[in-house]
Parts: C-alpha cells; sequence; structure tokens
C-alpha cells in the first residue's frame, strides 16, 4: 500500500526569475502529490530559473538512506516545466524503489568487488605515451623534476557520508557522477566507487602498509 510522505519541507528558489507566493504554492502543491512511501522524502529543493524565453524548473528530492533524486524540465511556461519535471521526478522514485526491491532479494549476488591500488600503479604522465620528458644529462636534471610534477591547481572540500556501498551504488544510478567518496559503513573507512565502461561499478578501498 502506498502512503504519502509525511510533510517533508519544501524550499522554492528562483534564478533571474522572482518567483511569486502564487508559484510557490503551485510548487508545493504538485511537489505533494509525491506520495510513494519510499524512498522517504527528507527534503525538496526546487528551484526555477528563466533565461529569456527558456523557463526551467529542476527538483532536487533528499531521501532516506543517502538518496538523492535530480529531475529538470524546461519549456516556454513555467508552469509547464513544473508540471513537466514532477513527473520525470516521480518516474525516478518508482524506478528507485522497483532497484532498492531488487537489490533486496535474498541471495542476489554483489556486484561490488573491492579493488586495491598499489602505489606502483600511480604514475605520472609527462607526454602523450606516458614516457617522462626529462634529459638526465642537463646538469639542471633535479629543476626538470621539480618542473615536471603536477601542479595542483584547484582544491574542492568534498563532504563524506557514512553508507554502505550498496547505497552509494544507488545514489550512482541516479546521477551523472563518476566517482563517489564515501564512508564505508561496513569497514569504517573511507571508500571511492567509481562508473565503470560497461555501466557496473568498481570499489576502491585504500590500504596502508
Amino acid at each position: 500500500m502506498q502512503t504519502r510522505n509525511a510533510n517533508p519541507p519544501i524550499q522554492v528558489t528562483g534564478r533571474h526569475v522572482s518567483v511569486t507566493e502564487a508559484m510557490k504554492e503551485y510548487c508545493r502543491r504538485k511537489v505533494s502529490t509525491l506520495h510513494l512511501d519510499y524512498p522517504k522524502i527528507i527534503e525538496v529543493q526546487v528551484i526555477l530559473d528563466v533565461q529569456k524565453y527558456r523557463h526551467q524548473a529542476e527538483v532536487i528530492l533528499h531521501c532516506s538512506n543517502h538518496i538523492t533524486l535530480e529531475a529538470k524540465a524546461t519549456s516556454n511556461d513555467m508552469y509547464a516545466s513544473i508540471d513537466q519535471v514532477v513527473l520525470r521526478i516521480a518516474r525516478q522514485m518508482r524506478k528507485c524503489k522497483t532497484r532498492l526491491m531488487r537489490n533486496h532479494r535474498p541471495g542476489r549476488p554483489g556486484r561490488l568487488q573491492p579493488r586495491e591500488v598499489p602505489e606502483s600503479s600511480v604514475r605520472w604522465n609527462w607526454s602523450q605515451n606516458g614516457s617522462p620528458l626529462l634529459d638526465p644529462n642537463f646538469e639542471d636534471f633535479d629543476e626538470q623534476i621539480e618542473a615536471a610534477k603536477p601542479e595542483v591547481i584547484q582544491t574542492e572540500k568534498y563532504p563524506v557520508k557514512p553508507m554502505s556501498p550498496e547505497e552509494a551504488a544507488l545514489q550512482m544510478e541516479f546521477s551523472k557522477k563518476q566517482f563517489l567518496v564515501f564512508l564505508n559503513a561496513k569497514t569504517e573507512k573511507v571508500s571511492v566507487l567509481y562508473r565503470r565502461k560497461h555501466g557496473d561499478f568498481g570499489l576502491i578501498e585504500p590500504t596502508f602498509s
């Protein structure tokens, strides 16, 4: 039996547009129709953006088990975009529930296998073919090595949340991320889940010798 999510907070914001109370109320009323009992909605963000004749509505659902669902819709009318994006996010919720039920079937084999990355496998690609562009005959060989070192040009703070590898995989399925750094609830260590070429996932568990 499907039950309505219990009044999750709904935040409606605008970009390049002044959001009226009538529009906020319309968003809240449409989002309240998302009545599937799982995944449980914790918080909802609705972002309305107007660029000339392009009216975009985006909905972000923060759900239980660290699941985040996102959808966007664009048209020449904001109310139409809101209608479309709610339909899209509802489809994602149904898919999410189906996958969760499938993943929790007894005896289902796991998809994630930890992969250790030895230190010797980490190397610098100083040229297109992978060979270092250095000449040991030069007197300034040490300076060449120093100059060839990769430079960190940007630092980003990445929030690390505790979750199981299965929960991390589920979150990756509903996003376009290529990797996810998380605190493995099973090992209590930081792990990295990454997207492989054929659509499945790989799990990196760092080891320290």
